[in-house]
């Protein structure tokens, strides 16, 4: 077997069965499928009659309270520079969480057309870019599909993988250095093998997928909360893709939460994951535990794993949440910004009267060009320069010379703006 962790950096470990132990030509190997029963990942959700379906019900609803008083809470303009930040967020804890360490400020970097000269880190810019436009054509509307069906999963590891740089496309064996190179949106074509966990023949992963998508299509309200924790693991369970099943699962269970809950990606969980990493994976491992005895759900896989993962993965959303609202909260998040702008305003880095124009777009939502000279009573060539220093600042953001200004959260501003958010760089 091939251990490809030098290549992946997982925590779980992953390797690869070479060719000559599964199939003699690549024709074989796709058709290949050892007929296992779409039962081996059964159960999919949880049981109405589960030991912890009451409280796992109650979480549902909690959480769907919760995001959608945060949501009501920020006026439009607010919520809009908020998620473009949270899919720079997203996109960090992500790709953390597989071993990649592009911090945001970098990350906004790229999204700038600045590149470090460094070919490594370059190429994890570039990683952290593509991320963060398959997140925005999500939040956009990209997905026709539900997040959990087949051509969504592909449509997802697709669009990802495409805006790789070429050096993030391969995984190595490191004992004979043969390269494999991933596909953007094909199904693996090579068995694999997941920590303890052997997958599922290649032939067979379609068939699972389609079974993944027949049983979370006609959830309801609550099953569709539930179903972002139960598919997420049951679709690393598959392991559909040579690489990037991880990131893929993330993207899948946040569209799915983001359609359930409306939450205007205005919050993400991958935050959460990366901070417990160790739990993360844990709960993920003793997911793929058979059955513990009769009282352990009908399925071959154990109930009471999956419903103990969805009760960590629904309070780790509701922590997320709760955060996301203790930074919001108007006077906390009005006073750090205000003294920032003194605080720049006396180091000579923004001109005196920045904060009024900070107050006023923070009390309004936004500010039209033409009122910026009156709102501080200066000339219209005086407001233009302390508008375009802001605007440098990165702490507004306008369409147009001539539209309003809004409110912007960069993420070179978070650990002023909004503590905790990131780590410092």
């Amino acid at each position: 077997m091939i251990d490809l962790t030098n290549v992946c950096k997982e925590t779980i470990k992953r390797k690869i069965i070479p060719d000559n132990e599964v199939a003699k030509t690549e024709d074989e190997m796709i058709l290949r499928d050892d007929g296992e029963s779409i039962g081996l990942f059964e159960p999919l959700m949880i049981s109405e009659g589960a030991h912890k379906r009451a409280e796992l019900n109650d979480l549902a609803l909690d959480l769907a309270a919760r995001s959608a008083a945060f949501r009501s809470s920020l006026p439009a303009s607010i919520a809009s520079a908020l998620a473009d930040l949270i899919r720079s967020m997203n996109c960090y804890y992500s790709n953390l969480i597989e071993g990649h360490n592009t911090h945001p400020v970098d990350i906004e970097r790229a999204l700038h057309g600045d590149y470090s000269a460094d070919p490594k880190k370059r190429d994890l810019q570039l990683e952290a870019k593509a991320h963060i436009s398959v997140q925005q054509w999500i939040d956009l509307g990209g997905l026709v599909e539900p997040p959990f069906s087949e051509a969504a999963i592909q449509e997802i590891h697709k669009r990802f993988c495409e805006l790789l740089p070429e050096d993030l496309l391969y995984v190595e064996n490191p004992e004979t250095g043969e390269r494999l190179r991933v596909v953007p949106g094909e199904l693996r074509q090579r068995d694999v093998v997941v920590g303890r966990h052997v997958a599922i023949s290649p032939g067979a992963v379609l068939r699972f997928l389609l079974r993944l998508n027949e049983a979370y299509r006609k959830s309801g309200r609550i099953d569709s909360i539930l179903a972002a924790a139960c598919a997420h693991h049951r679709l690393l369970w598959v392991h559909p893709f040579l690489d990037g099943n991880g990131r893929v699962a993330r993207l899948m269970s946040y569209a799915m939460l983001r359609q359930a809950l409306n939450t205007g990606g205005l919050w993400s969980i991958a935050r959460g994951l990366a901070r417990n990493e160790a739990d993360y994976k844990r709960h993920l491992q003793a997911c793929d535990e058979p059955r513990r005895g009769d009282r352990d759900g009908r399925g071959s896989l154990s109930e009471g794993a999956l419903a103990t993962f969805t009760e960590f993965f629904l309070r780790t959303c509701i922590d997320q949440v709760e955060f996301m609202e203790g930074l919001m909260k108007p006077d906390r998040l009005r006073d750090r910004i205000l003294i920032w702008a003194e605080e720049e305003i006396r180091a000579g880095h923004l001109l005196p009267k920045s904060d009024i124009i900070l107050k006023t777009v923070l009390y309004q939502g936004e500010l039209p060009r033409g009122e910026v000279a009156d709102a501080l009573g200066t000339s219209d060539r005086t407001a233009r320069r302390i508008t375009s220093a802001l605007l440098e600042a990165g702490a507004l953001r306008s369409e147009s010379t001539r539209a309003p200004l809004y409110l912007a959260f960069p993420a070179k501003l978070a650990s002023r703006w909004m503590p905790g958010l990131f780590p410092d760089q």
